[in-house]
């Protein structure tokens, strides 16, 4: 494919998460691809590209693990609900949420929740939160 193309919180991991992703791709690659499911190599498009990725991603996977390390990132799905973020705000704490893979704030959390118990959301994956907290916390996300 070329480029045209702190506090403990419940952490789950579960294989079935995904996200959508649209990428662009020239018609010569898109042939390719179309011509190796044709060919029986992959039963779709969608098959040949996630294949590619997990491939790209089994050949990265060490440089993966020390940039994980070196910033201390929570890897899997962190999710926060209303009784987890009044926990901080009663210890008088807020959290620095680092994260790769997925954040959800629960919808029962309020802005004003959100805003006095997290001090900033690093996400490398993806963010799931009302749009109101999501508004609320948006200089805080990075």
């Amino acid at each position: 494919m070329d480029g045209r193309m702190s506090f403990s919180t419940d952490i789950k991991v579960r294989g079935g998460d995904t996200e959508k992703m649209t990428i662009n791709l020239g018609v010569v690659d898109l042939g390719q691809i179309d011509l190796l499911v044709q060919e029986g190599f992959y039963s779709n498009r969608t098959d040949l590209i996630r294949t590619a990725i997990r491939n790209q991603l089994t050949v990265h996977a060490e440089a993966v693990k020390v940039s994980v390390a070196r910033r201390t990132l929570t890897v899997g799905m962190q999710h926060y609900g209303r009784s987890d973020l009044e926990r901080v705000r009663a210890a008088g704490q807020t959290l620095r949420i680092q994260a790769l893979g997925l954040i959800k704030i629960a919808d029962e959390v309020t802005p004003e929740l959100a805003l006095a118990t997290i001090e900033s959301i690093q996400i490398l994956g993806a963010f799931q939160a009302s749009a109101a907290v999501r508004s609320a916390l948006a200089a805080r996300i990075s």
